[in-house]
């Protein structure tokens, strides 16, 4: 999803995390970069932990034991 979002705010020029990101790149910043991913890296990390939990509250046949 993030990804996506690096590459949509490229075509459709919206500025960004990810146009913060290319343009750190491009311009060799790489405490900001580091930054970029870790951030990029956490909100993936807790979404999917979100997810993960979501289904096991929706779907009864899952089940947490």
């Amino acid at each position: 999803v993030f990804g996506g979002a690096i590459i949509t705010e490229q075509v459709f020029k919206v500025n960004g995390l990810g146009q913060l990101l290319i343009t750190a790149i491009n311009g060799n910043d790489i405490p900001m970069v580091l930054t970029l991913t870790f951030i990029f890296a956490i909100l993936i990390v807790m979404f999917t932990l979100i997810a993960d939990i979501l289904y096991g509250v929706l779907d009864p046949r899952i089940r947490y034991d």
